[in-house]
């Protein structure tokens, strides 16, 4: 698959790995190939299993926030959509020097490996390793 290119005039954080780019949430890859890797954050507000991974996903919505602030990102579809029934597409945001945000966030501890085989507990870790 080709990455294609995508403009947003409105570009904002719904959590830590969802961004909605003029209304249209899209998921964030960290590089990953889809449905086989990616970058998962802790879920927020309801779907949140405990406190601690509400709290936690907040933390990781404000760097995303953060970096989704930078002037010159570039946003490339990989050509899919994930399987919810809202079907987002899977995305990587590049930083002006080259580097993907996902993967920053995975890097700095704010996400963690996503595999479709595992689900990451964040209400029984306090790491910010898978």
């Amino acid at each position: 698959m080709i990455a294609e290119l995508i403009v947003c005039a409105s570009l904002t954080a719904v959590d830590g790995d969802t961004v909605k780019c003029d209304g249209q949430n899209m998921r964030l890859l960290g590089e990953g190939v889809p449905f086989v890797s990616g970058i998962d954050t802790p879920e927020i507000g309801s779907h949140a299993k405990c406190i601690t991974e509400r709290k936690l996903a907040l933390i990781a919505k404000g760097r995303l926030k953060e970096l989704l602030a930078e002037k010159g990102l570039r946003i490339e579809w990989s050509g899919a959509v994930d399987k919810t029934p809202s079907h987002r597409p899977l995305v990587n945001i590049y930083r002006t020097n080259g580097e993907e945000i996902g993967a920053k966030l995975l890097r700095e501890g704010f996400a963690r490996t996503w595999s479709p085989d595992r689900r990451n507990d964040w209400c029984n870790s306090l790491s910010g390793g898978p």
